[in-house]
């Protein structure tokens, strides 16, 4: 497996908050992917799901999270399908619903297990390489059409 590169981010976390061994990572990654203030972020996530996100936000409200902040969902896998698309550069002869890789000039949140990490024009953004050198499964991602701020 080709690995993506990675660019070692908090998101701005660090200008709102001290300790650094937190499960902030839907926060953090939309905060990267959309571009918006970690704390904005922060803040609209604890409104929209009615408790603080600081230890992450719940499976059942991630969606509901990301499809406020404007994402898209394209599911990777499906039910007995097995892992069809991995956090690397590799190229997927089977795919899974017309996706053979993940789009590498596009903005997108990256829905693995456990984690959610945002991918930038092909780069991993977060706080560690989450690629598991490029064999981690990618059970879906969402696309988010804003441009990279200037």
């Amino acid at each position: 497996m080709t690995q993506l590169k990675v660019n070692i981010t908090d998101g701005g976390r660090s200008k709102y908050f001290k300790k650094e061994q937190v499960g902030d990572c839907v926060t953090r990654a939309i905060a990267i992917a959309t571009g918006r203030d970690y704390k904005e972020v922060y803040n609209e996530i604890a409104k929209l799901v009615g408790y603080t996100p600081r230890n992450g936000v719940k499976n059942k409200d991630t969606k509901k999270v990301m499809k406020h902040f404007g994402g898209n969902w394209n599911a990777c896998m499906g039910v007995g399908t097995g892992c069809r698309i991995h956090l690397s550069n590799e190229w997927s002869e089977e795919g899974y619903n017309g996706i053979h890789e993940l789009p590498k000039d596009s903005r997108i949140i990256c829905n693995l297990s456990g984690h959610v990490c945002a991918v930038i024009n092909g780069v991993i953004h977060d706080t560690y390489d989450p690629s598991r050198n490029g064999t981690r499964c990618v059970y879906g991602f969402w696309y988010f059409r804003n441009k990279l701020p200037k």
